[in-house]
């Protein structure tokens, strides 16, 4: 009998060229296929709540894929965990109706970005966070971030060559946490253009070195325009937190 199976995923992205499948290039959602493939003897599409770029991590990316198998449902993360490489770990896995899409179906998403201020970059950090290493006005990047809470067109804040319907998305939250050196901002929405979270991170750096006004997230939001907003930040620092399901 065919089933719909849902996993809930962990990686380190260091090592993969994003999440989706490229040819000649290591990318989880391959790693996943072929593991599965090994397990379940069979070859399965998977299909992820979006896509993380090269470098971007996941404590809670959602997948799902469709395979005839007996395996009981909590016994499909153990056998998959035994094949896949130590950066990649499946958190859970569970049985969900057949029309279920982890995609299609999301209904929002956390993301986190990670950011190192201090003088020197500690070799801990190196990995997950992006250096920054002269001092921030942390209270203006508070300001600054509320502007984006709510429903706007965020064409301003995308990528150049980003190919999407519309680019008009609603944030629902946003926090920004600061500990010792540690700054952390958390985003939270119904679903994100492409380099939306990085050049958000990067605008709010610049913002806390002074190198770009409070109001310009205010007024990216309003003129659509790219070009007032800061740089895109490196993806080492992000991470996709959690995707969250109206009914499962």
């Amino acid at each position: 009998m065919v089933r719909n199976i849902k996993l809930k995923i962990s990686y380190d992205g260091t090592q993969y060229h994003g999440w989706q499948t490229q040819l000649n290039r290591a990318t989880v959602q391959e790693t996943i296929e072929q593991a599965i493939c090994v397990v379940m003897k069979q070859k399965v599409n998977l299909t992820g709540s979006g896509r993380t770029d090269s470098g971007v991590h996941a404590l809670g990316q959602v997948a799902n894929f469709a395979a005839d198998t007996n395996i009981p449902e909590e016994k499909i993360k153990i056998a998959l965990n035994s094949i896949l490489p130590n950066d990649i770990r499946i958190i859970d896995s569970v049985d969900v109706p057949i029309e279920f899409n982890s995609r299609f179906d999301a209904h929002d998403k956390t993301y986190m970005y990670q950011i190192y201020n201090n003088s020197v970059w500690s070799p801990f950090y190196s990995r997950y966070s992006c250096f920054v290493p002269v001092s921030m006005e942390f209270d203006k990047m508070v300001e600054a971030a509320k502007h984006l809470v709510g429903t706007h067109d965020f064409k301003g804040f995308m990528a150049a060559g980003s190919d999407v319907k519309t680019s008009i998305r609603t944030v629902y939250e946003t926090e920004l946490i600061k500990e010792d050196q540690l700054i952390r901002f958390y985003i939270n929405g119904n679903g994100f253009l492409y380099n939306m979270v990085r050049i958000i991170a990067g605008t709010l750096i610049d913002i806390g070195k002074g190198t770009k006004s409070i109001n310009c997230i205010e007024e990216a939001i309003i003129n659509r325009d790219r070009t007032l907003l800061g740089q895109t930040a490196p993806a080492q620092g992000l991470f996709l937190m959690s995707v969250n399901y109206n009914d499962r």
